[in-house]
């Protein structure tokens, strides 16, 4: 019997055919409550008896590679970003590490608007002020007629544009890789820097994978180029913007609002410096948790899992073997 290790909450908590596609194959499934740090995936995988991972923001780290082999045959990613995956050590010892993309663009897409709407109308201070019994309210801005910058036009970036244009929104973009086809199509504006999104737009939302480059991409230098006054938006990587200089900037009135479904640290330390902010809207990486979400994503890493320890091709692999 292969044994399976099933770490991601979402893909265990919403009911749907992904389980049955786990339970069809006679898989032991070994369910544990991720995103797991280095020293817990070490502990689990000490015995290196896992034929596959089903995994999500795990730290997948080359010791706990290492440790898995010679058993382990497929690291199954639920989600796109493989930022916590050591790909290339996985690489070099021949494991294929497979994910699912285009899966969630729509999901983390609407949600980026849920959360510039939240920030913009004052949505969760108003609900808190009704429910008190405090009939006060507050004087907010439209969406309509602001530029918004999308740093990162893949999949998600370009939903974010599409949807930007349909509530009457400018859009200026930058991207290494640029489409100049959906740029006409959705009259997206081409940035040659990242500095001149930043100066132009009323709201910053990232949409870029989190490497060495990227990582603290918005820190204090790159915040005091945008707008006082303006929104960031962040449904990507806490490890995109350093969250002491976000924090200062929100006190000092430079960002109007930060709007993130991505921390450094999930889930956060009780004293985490966002949470004396209360312009900050945070929520607990459900950007992708839809039911119709989760069911593509799920249904996908289930079956490249079953595919690859079956010596199929996978849907979709992360690396070449």
């Amino acid at each position: 019997m292969k044994r399976i290790l099933l770490t991601t909450t979402s893909f265990q908590d919403t009911p749907g055919e992904h389980h049955q596609m786990l339970e069809k194959e006679g898989f032991e499934i070994v369910r544990e409550r991720g995103p797991l740090p280095e020293s817990r995936m070490l502990e689990l995988v000490a015995k290196g008896d896992f034929d596959g991972w089903l995994i999500g923001d795990d730290a997948i780290t080359r010791a706990v590679i290492q440790k898995s082999l010679p058993r382990l045959k497929v690291i199954s990613k639920y989600g796109i970003g493989l930022d916590k995956v050591d790909v290339k050590s996985a690489t070099e010892f021949k494991l294929p590490v497979t994910f699912c993309p285009g899966v969630n663009h729509t999901t983390v897409a609407e949600h980026v608007f849920g959360l510039m709407l939240a920030i913009y109308r004052d949505i969760v201070p108003q609900c808190n002020y009704v429910k008190s019994g405090n009939w006060k309210r507050l004087t907010g801005h439209e969406l309509f007629g602001k530029t918004i910058g999308v740093i990162g036009l893949g999949r998600i970036g370009k939903e974010v544009s599409s949807r930007a244009r349909a509530f009457g929104m400018n859009v200026i973009g930058f991207d290494i890789y640029w489409d100049d086809k959906f740029a006409q199509q959705y009259n997206v504006q081409r940035a040659g820097l990242i500095e001149d999104v930043l100066k132009a737009s009323d709201i910053v939302t990232l949409h870029t994978n989190l490497t060495d480059e990227t990582r603290h991409l918005m820190n204090s230098k790159r915040l005091a180029m945008m707008k006082k006054g303006s929104v960031l938006i962040n449904t990507a990587r806490g490890e995109l913007v350093e969250t002491n200089d976000v924090a200062a900037a929100l006190k000092s009135g430079q960002l109007l609002g930060y709007g993130a479904d991505v921390l450094e640290s999930e889930p956060p330390p009780k004293d985490h410096p966002l949470f004396a902010c209360p312009n900050a809207v945070l929520t607990p990486h459900i950007g992708s948790r839809t039911y119709e979400s989760v069911a593509r994503q799920a249904k996908m890493a289930a079956q490249n899992l079953i595919n690859v320890l079956n010596g199929q091709p996978a849907i979709a692999q992360a690396n070449k073997l």
